[in-house]
C-alpha cells in the first residue's frame, strides 16, 4: 500500500484536516501509514531554547488527538519546505524505513506548502537521477486549486551503495563553512536567511552526465547570394528527454495531489492580492503591545481583540504577516476607525474601498476569559482564522475578559496551550509614548554547516 506524506502547516494547529486522515488508512485501501510533516518552521522565532522540541511535541498531540497513533503513525518530522530546512532529514527517513516498498502520496490543506516540498524533493536524492530533467515542476501558488494534474516523480532505490555516498556526502557537506562555499552559494544562503530563521541546504549525491553539446549546422544555410534576402533556417522542434521504459517498469512514484480546501477559512473570503499579504513569505518578525483595559488591537481588518476587562495590563504579541498592518486604539474609537479605514490603506486587507466591503462579511465577535500565568509565559493564543494570532501574556491569577472579533463564517480558536509561549520575552525596548515594543528579526541558523572557527 501506499505511504500518506501529510503536509501539515505547523501555524495552523489545531489542523482542520488532519481528522479525517485515519478514514483514509481503513480497511478499503491498504495503506502502510501516514508520515506528518510539520512545515513552514523557518517563518517562526525561536521563544526559548528547545522551541523545536516543543512544536514537534504539539503536532504529536494533534495526531493523537485526530486518532493518528501506534502504526498508522509512520513518523512525524519538521521542515521548511523553502528554505530546505529539515528536509535532508526526511529523504534520509524515508530512504531508511520505506525504501522503495510503494508508492508515496503528498496530501495537504491549501497553502501549507505541498507543492513547494514536492519541488525540493524532486531535487533531492529521493528522486531518480535522470527525473528534474522530465518531470514539471508543481505550480507554486496561494490560490487554491493550482494543483489540477497529479504530478509524480520516480523514487530512486536507496541500494547499500547509494545509502554510503550519500552518506559522505552529507558528513563532507557538515564540515564546511559559510566560508568554503562557492560565491553562488552563499549569495543563495544569503537569499534564504532573509526569508527564514531556518535554512538547510538540499543537494544530489547521484547527478546525470550529461554529453558535452554539439554545434551542428548546415554550411549551405548560412550563405545566400548577393540577390537573395537572408532567410532563418527553420527550427527544428526540441526533442523531449523521456523516461526509458527499464528506468520505469519497477519504479515506485511520489506524487503531489491537489490542496484540501480548508473550511471556516479567511482565506477563501480574500482575493489573490489580498491572499499574497496574508501568507506570511518572510521570517515573522512578532510585534509586541502591552495594552490596558479598555484598549482594542486591529489586525488589518481581518482581525479584532478588545481588553474589556482586568486589573492590570497585558501583553499582547502578535504574529502574522509582516505586511499586515498593527493598530491600537482605544474602546470609544475603535469602531468608527473600522467602518472609516476597512478597505483603505490604514487597514489594507481587504483593500478595495466601499464597494469591497458591501460585499465583505461583517465582523463577528466573541467573548474569551483567560486567567494570566505570569509575565513571561502567554496564557493561550487567539487564532484569527489563517491571518495570523496574537499570543496574550498576563500577570500570574490575572483574569482577563477580552472580546475577539473574525469576519463571519471564519473560525476564531483560542488555542490552549500556545504555540510560542515565551514569544513576549524577545520584545525589545519600549518605544517611548507608545504600547509598542521595538521586536528586532533574531538571527538565522543554518542546519549541516559548521559555524566559522569552530572545531
Amino acid at each position: 500500500g501506499p505511504l500518506l506524506l501529510y503536509v501539515l502547516d505547523v501555524m495552523e494547529l489545531p489542523d482542520p484536516v488532519l481528522p479525517q486522515l485515519p478514514a483514509l488508512l481503513g480497511p478499503d485501501v491498504p495503506a502502510a501509514g501516514v508520515l506528518v510533516v510539520g512545515n513552514k518552521v523557518d517563518l517562526l522565532p525561536a521563544d526559548c531554547r528547545g522551541h523545536l522540541g516543543r512544536l514537534r511535541q504539539r503536532v504529536a498531540a494533534a495526531c493523537a488527538r485526530a486518532g493518528l497513533r501506534g502504526a498508522a503513525l509512520v513518523d512525524i518530522r519538521l521542515v521548511s519546505a523553502k528554505t530546505g530546512y529539515g528536509v535532508e532529514g526526511l529523504v534520509s527517513r524515508l530512504q531508511r524505513s520505506w525504501k522503495c516498498a510503494g508508492d508515496v502520496y503528498l496530501l495537504g490543506a491549501t497553502n501549507s506548502g505541498k507543492s513547494t516540498l514536492f519541488n525540493t524533493l524532486l531535487r533531492s536524492d529521493y528522486c531518480k537521477s535522470r527525473a528534474p530533467d522530465i518531470i514539471d515542476r508543481a505550480t507554486v501558488s496561494p490560490w487554491p486549486g493550482t494543483t489540477l494534474n497529479l504530478l509524480k516523480f520516480p523514487i530512486i532505490n536507496p541500494t547499500c551503495d547509494r545509502i554510503f555516498r550519500r552518506q559522505e556526502r552529507l558528513k563532507e557537506e557538515a564540515t564546511k563553512t559559510e566560508d568554503q562555499l562557492s560565491s553562488e552559494e552563499k549569495k543563495y544562503l544569503n537569499q534564504l536567511k532573509k526569508q527564514g530563521y531556518l535554512v538547510g541546504r538540499v543537494g544530489r549525491t547521484f547527478q546525470q552526465q550529461k554529453s558535452s553539446a554539439e554545434i551542428d549546422f548546415d554550411p549551405d544555410t548560412l550563405s545566400y547570394s548577393m540577390d537573395e534576402d537572408p532567410r532563418d533556417a527553420p527550427k527544428k522542434l526540441e526533442e523531449r528527454e523521456e523516461f526509458t521504459h527499464n528506468e520505469v517498469k519497477d519504479a515506485r512514484w511520489c506524487f503531489d495531489t491537489p490542496g484540501i480546501v480548508k473550511e471556516d477559512c479567511v482565506l477563501n473570503l480574500l482575493t489573490e492580492k489580498e491572499v499574497k499579504l496574508v501568507l506570511p513569505s518572510h521570517a515573522i518578525v512578532p510585534r509586541t503591545f502591552i495594552l490596558k483595559p479598555g484598549m482594542v488591537l486591529f489586525l488589518a481588518a481581518l482581525g479584532r481583540i478588545d481588553y474589556l476587562e482586568g486589573e492590570k495590563p497585558a501583553w499582547f504579541s502578535v504574529l502574522a504577516s509582516n505586511l499586515l498592518p498593527v493598530h491600537v486604539t482605544t474602546l470609544s474609537k475603535a469602531d468608527t476607525i473600522y467602518e472609516k479605514h476597512a478597505g483603505q490603506e490604514f487597514l489594507k486587507v481587504p483593500m478595495g474601498g466601499e464597494e469591497r466591503m458591501k460585499e465583505f462579511p461583517p465582523l463577528v465577535p466573541q467573548d474569551i476569559t483567560l486567567k494570566g500565568i505570569g509575565a513571561t509565559e502567554a496564557v493561550a493564543d487567539i487564532k484569527l482564522s489563517s491571518a495570523g494570532w496574537v499570543a496574550v501574556t498576563a500577570h500570574e491569577e490575572e483574569e482577563l475578559l477580552l472580546r475577539a472579533y473574525t469576519p463571519k463564517g471564519t473560525a476564531l480558536v483560542v488555542r490552549e496551550p500556545p504555540l510560542l509561549p515565551y514569544i513576549s520575552t524577545i520584545r525589545g525596548a519600549r518605544i517611548p509614548g507608545t504600547p509598542a515594543y521595538r521586536t528586532k528579526k533574531p538571527p538565522s541558523f543554518v542546519e549541516n554547516l559548521r559555524t566559522t572557527g569552530s572545531r
